[in-house]
């Protein structure tokens, strides 16, 4: 018996949602452990065709302007990285002068939707309380494409803004050795 003040259905009307379709979209395989950003791409948004990518990214943040993105596809959608592989080959090349030096270890999780991110591990030794060591992620707010977080007990410092691969291979002793 349907109560006099519930309107009846005809049918099941379903309605799209985006955010669920996004989140499913950026969502790595249950158990992946990678070592590298390469290994790492796993997603829906690493493999699926670019266009789709952004079509669907586009979507997802008209419904929510600050829905988690990878940094390259933000940086795509700007106009300021031609293309995700693009984006691939910065992280690649990263990881391949990190990957190399002691001391340095991929994190492949941390906000959601970013490929990961590198901590500089002998930095936690210079700490005296619980901290953070020296960190390094990617990002699309400048051209360079990394930012580095000093190692620090407390608030969290402003990132430092390297301007790419060559301004990393260069000053990467001196960001290794910053102190709290």
């Amino acid at each position: 018996m349907v109560d006099a003040g519930t309107p009846r259905r005809s049918g099941l009307h379903v309605e799209p949602m985006i955010s669920l379709e996004w989140s499913e979209a950026l969502e790595q395989p249950f158990g992946a452990q990678p070592g590298l950003p390469s290994e790492a791409r796993l997603s829906w948004v690493h493999r699926a065709p670019e266009v789709q990518v952004i079509a669907l990214y586009r979507a997802a943040r008209q419904a929510d302007p600050s829905v988690p993105a990878p940094w390259w596809l933000r940086a795509v959608t700007a106009g300021a990285l031609a293309s995700r592989l693009e984006g691939f080959l910065i992280e690649d090349r990263v990881a391949k002068l990190l990957d190399a030096r002691p001391g340095w270890v991929f994190v492949p999780w941390g906000e959601e939707g970013e490929p990961g991110y590198w901590e500089y591990m002998p930095s936690e030794r210079r700490l005296s309380s619980p901290g953070m060591p020296t960190t390094l992620a990617h990002t699309d707010r400048h051209s360079g494409w990394i930012d580095v977080v000093p190692v620090h007990a407390g608030p969290t410092p402003p990132p430092i803004a390297v301007e790419g691969l060559a301004d990393l291979r260069a000053n990467l002793a001196r960001l290794e050795s910053l102190t709290p």
